[in-house]
């Protein structure tokens, strides 16, 4: 699986909205600014999610776009599975199965895949945007708390690339 810029911005902005859920809809101007995204293509973000029916735009002067269902309701998977596609590094998940069942030579090697795909597929199905948009809003501090009692360590994406916050 590989994360367009695209699909970032587009799990950036429903962020912003469900950060604002209970305020109503914020004009792009506003998302583009806060978020730091290019304000043009941003609208083409906006426009596919209205389509695929996550986000809804509102006229007049107050409008904007909202969320159409609570940010709890929204996953992850949803939305890079829209822009993005498939989860698996290889196709989906049909496609690995049918080459594990075509590919004997390399079955083992698809089998990973399909576990990677899977493993994925489960933190992204059972993430939402009010998970993420509640991470954002906890201070450093309390992060580092929770990140000595569990042990896990959050993933921070820089650019093209996945770092680990402590690096």
């Amino acid at each position: 699986m590989k994360i367009s810029q695209k699909g970032l911005y587009a799990l950036q902005a429903l962020m912003m909205l469900a950060r604002h859920y209970q305020q109503g809809a914020i004009k792009i101007r506003e998302i583009a600014y806060e978020e730091n995204l290019p304000e043009k293509f941003l609208e083409l973000i906006l426009l596919e999610l209205k389509n695929a029916r996550i986000v809804e735009s509102v006229r007049g002067a107050n409008g904007g776009y909202q969320l159409r269902r609570p940010p709890s309701e929204i996953h992850l998977s949803e939305i890079i599975r829209l822009i993005d596609g498939p989860l698996a590094p290889l196709g989906d998940a049909e496609s690995l199965r049918e080459q594990i069942d075509r590919d004997a030579p390399h079955r083992a090697l698809y089998k990973v895949f399909l576990q990677v795909r899977d493993a994925a597929a489960r933190i992204l199905d059972n993430t939402s945007l009010a998970d993420i948009a509640d991470e954002a809003r906890t201070p450093k501090n309390k992060r580092e708390r929770k990140q000595k009692e569990t042990g896990v360590v959050p993933m921070v994406v820089r650019g093209n690339r996945s770092l680990n916050e402590n690096s």
